[in-house]
């Protein structure tokens, strides 16, 4: 069974290596969440809040409408053989 987490409240929790493959976060509230190292493959995160999230190690890997804006780019670690580039030069 897929997690459903639509519409939670996750503000400011702590989901270090949490498994979320193919979790439906749509409309999730993850700001300041700590996501370093989650697996977030295949997830929804349609509209979800993510500003201020730990991305660090975490696995987007097919993750659908995931929105960086708001992201710290030092909080992001992208996959090997690939680098940030940012919509406005300056943020990084």
């Amino acid at each position: 069974m897929l997690p459903d987490l639509k519409n939670t409240d996750l503000r400011n929790a702590d989901l270090r290596g949490a498994y979320l493959n193919r979790a439906n976060l749509r409309d999730a509230d993850l700001f300041g969440a700590n996501l370093t190292d989650a697996n977030l493959s295949g997830a929804n995160l349609s509209f979800a809040d993510i500003r201020n999230a730990n991305l660090s190690n975490a696995n987007l890997e097919g993750a659908k409408n995931v929105d960086l804006t708001g992201v710290a780019p030092a909080q992001i670690t992208p996959p090997e053989g690939y680098e940030l580039v940012p919509s406005v030069p300056e943020q990084l």
